[in-house]
């Protein structure tokens, strides 16, 4: 199976969108055990307490820690009682990404254009009010389990959403340099992949900016295909895999084995200066996925001339790509749950729009060494 590779549509800033979105609002995963999983996002990735919603807060029936840093607001839930929603997706999934939660001027418009053309509702839009003023917020479904929910805050002045309370802590590491979530990428099952595509075009507005076929992601073994969707400003992009035919089982596969459905596969979040970030991420204890040393030899060849040290890029592991807006650099956590399913990217672009396609074989070289570590290659 075979799509044609294509680089067109290219993202303007200026466009109009029948659903404007002016950035990611918040990504709530459901994780077993959120008080812990806060604590790591703070130690490890350099995260900040925010906002808590809890048994003191009147919430009897989940415990939920928000984290930030710079653009970025991560809510890790857990359930307080068993037989939850909550908890029965937590026993089917681990812990994972449920909501992507996208920032909007008028949550309403945003549910009613996507449910007249054709999205399942999740939730209908309803006002959420405390002493800072109200919020609405309305949801529709995507693939999986994933759901948006499209956040309306403008006469809102609180920490974060009412039923939440501000989180103060005497332990806040310093933050890394993570500045705004770069793009969501989601796995999806094989023969789903332009279904979402098309889901993103007709219910959200969004264009196919990018699209890869198993000839640019693959190697001896393994293959992948993946299609890029983006808003009109470029500000939200969402890349659907979908696995495809090798002879050995592919990451796309171990996932949706593992997760036990479709999902996000992993965050990209963006820094200014990767450098820095990894070698702070490293001295936590954050594990990354290593390419053979050889790759930098051609490195300056492959690319061009760049900025960075390539002696520093090496010791890291840092991935360079180039494209014909600039250049981007890019490497990828080991997955940081039990299953191997979810992981982060951290991702620093030079001009560069695309996704590191000059990277792929090594990337996808080093996951399947990690895969025949875990026996699921």
């Amino acid at each position: 199976m075979s799509f044609t590779t294509s680089e067109t549509s290219p993202i303007n800033k200026d466009a109009k969108d029948f659903m404007p979105i002016n950035g990611t609002d918040y990504v709530e995963l459901y994780v077993s055990n959120a008080k812990q999983a806060a604590h790591y996002y703070k130690s490890a990735f350099g995260f900040q307490s925010l906002a808590y919603s809890g048994l003191e807060t009147g919430n009897r029936e989940s415990e939920s820690y928000v984290v930030v840093q710079d653009k970025i607001r991560l809510v890790l839930t857990s359930p307080l009682k068993s037989g939850t929603v909550i908890g029965k997706h937590i026993d089917a999934h681990g812990d994972g990404v449920k909501v992507t939660a996208l920032w909007v001027d008028d949550a309403t418009y945003a549910y009613e254009e996507a449910i007249k053309r054709g999205a399942e509702s999740y939730m209908e839009p309803r006002v959420e009010k405390d002493e800072f003023g109200q919020v609405v917020r309305s949801g529709i479904h995507t693939y999986g389990e994933v759901v948006h929910i499209f956040v309306e805050r403008k006469d809102y002045k609180g920490v974060f959403l009412p039923g939440y309370q501000a989180w103060k802590t005497d332990y806040n590491p310093e933050t890394i340099g993570l500045k705004f979530v770069d793009h969501m990428v989601g796995n999806v099952h094989l023969g789903r992949m332009n279904h979402w595509v098309e889901f993103y075009e007709k219910v959200m507005g969004f264009k196919q900016i990018m699209s890869f076929d198993d000839k640019d992601i693959s190697t001896e073994y393994t293959a992948l295909m993946s299609k890029v969707m983006s808003n009109g400003n470029g500000r939200i992009k969402f890349p659907i895999n979908e696995p495809a035919p090798g002879l050995k089982k592919s990451q796309v596969d171990e996932y949706l084995d593992f997760y036990e459905g479709e999902g996000v596969q992993h965050i990209a979040v963006a820094t200014d200066n990767i450098i820095q970030t990894v070698t702070d991420l490293k001295n936590r204890g954050v594990d990354f996925l290593q390419v053979p040393t050889t790759y930098y030899d051609v490195l300056e060849e492959r690319v061009g001339k760049i900025d960075e040290d390539i002696d520093s890029l090496r010791e890291l592991g840092i991935l360079v790509d180039r494209d014909d807006e600039g250049y981007l650099l890019q490497i990828f956590t080991k997955t940081i749950q039990a299953r191997p399913t979810m992981f982060f990217e951290i991702i620093q672009r030079k001009g560069a729009t695309s996704f590191g396609k000059g990277n792929f074989k090594a990337l996808f070289e080093a996951i399947e060494r990690e895969q025949a570590l875990r026996g699921t290659l």
